[in-house]
């Protein structure tokens, strides 16, 4: 499904891209889980993550490139890019890298890891809402400040999934995962995000059916007299292809269908 969703067809199965979104947030997903599932402790699952975000960081700032050097942090220069045209087969989507590369699939297991954390924290029956909540926000706000400091000699490169990319990356979602949970479960405000459930619950689907069906035609078809708005009528047209979407989301969700991997 990967390679079909990358355009192995329209090519002609000539040259296919092996790597893609999809396949990153899986594979990152099942290493994730299998190594929760058998660390024998929550301090193991810390210990990996750190493991793997400090063996990122060593290949990617001290590991030489060959002809190139160590820390070269291009497109060319980068080890992540080195290990996809040495290793994986195919098209590369940035001609001499992927950024769902191999060494990006790894380093995106420690974005994946860090939600088990959350998830760890929420789920602990010891403590109280209010403690939850200072805890997520401690690890978000100090998540954010790590990644801007060492930003300073190690950029934040979502490209090739840098170690302070992620560890930003982590610290915003520490502090959404926070804001959420203050919001829908301790104060209970749940209706506003009725909207939103109903594109989750088949998240996989939309962004399939966002690849095979031209949606934009379809949109066009009904509301492409609002070009004569000018700017309104652009944000008026963006509004109107998501309500169009939304629909056939809200139709699948009345009748249960939900479709997932």
């Amino acid at each position: 499904m990967l390679v079909i969703y990358n355009g192995v067809f329209e090519n002609g199965f000539e040259n296919p891209r092996f790597a893609s979104v999809l396949g990153q947030i899986g594979l990152a997903y099942m290493f994730a889980a299998l190594i929760v599932i058998y660390s024998k402790s929550f301090k193991n699952t810390l210990y990996w993550l750190a493991g793997i975000l400090a063996g990122i960081g060593i290949l990617q700032l001290l590991v030489p490139v060959p002809g190139i050097g160590a820390g070269v942090l291009t497109p060319e220069g980068c080890i992540n890019g080195y290990f996809d045209r040495m290793i994986l087969p195919g098209r590369l989507h940035g001609k001499v890298f992927d950024p769902e590369g191999l060494l990006c699939i790894v380093s995106a297991i420690t974005v994946t890891l860090m939600g088990s954390v959350a998830g760890h924290f929420l789920r602990d029956k010891k403590t109280n809402d209010q403690q939850k909540i200072k805890t997520l926000s401690l690890i978000g706000v100090s998540a954010i400040a790590l990644a801007l400091l060492l930003s300073i000699f190690y950029p934040i490169i979502k490209a090739c999934w840098t170690v302070p990319f992620n560890l930003l990356t982590g610290g915003i979602g520490f502090m959404l995962i926070m804001t959420f949970y203050w919001i829908i479960d301790v104060k209970g405000w749940k209706k506003w995000s009725f909207f939103f459930r109903v594109i989750g619950m088949n998240s996989i689907f939309i962004y399939l059916f966002h690849r095979f069906v031209d949606i934009d035609r379809i949109t066009k078809f009904f509301l492409g007299w609002t070009v004569l708005w000018a700017d309104f009528g652009v944000l008026f047209y963006t509004l109107g292809e998501i309500m169009l979407v939304w629909m056939l989301l809200y139709y699948m969700y009345k009748k249960s269908i939900f479709l997932r991997v």
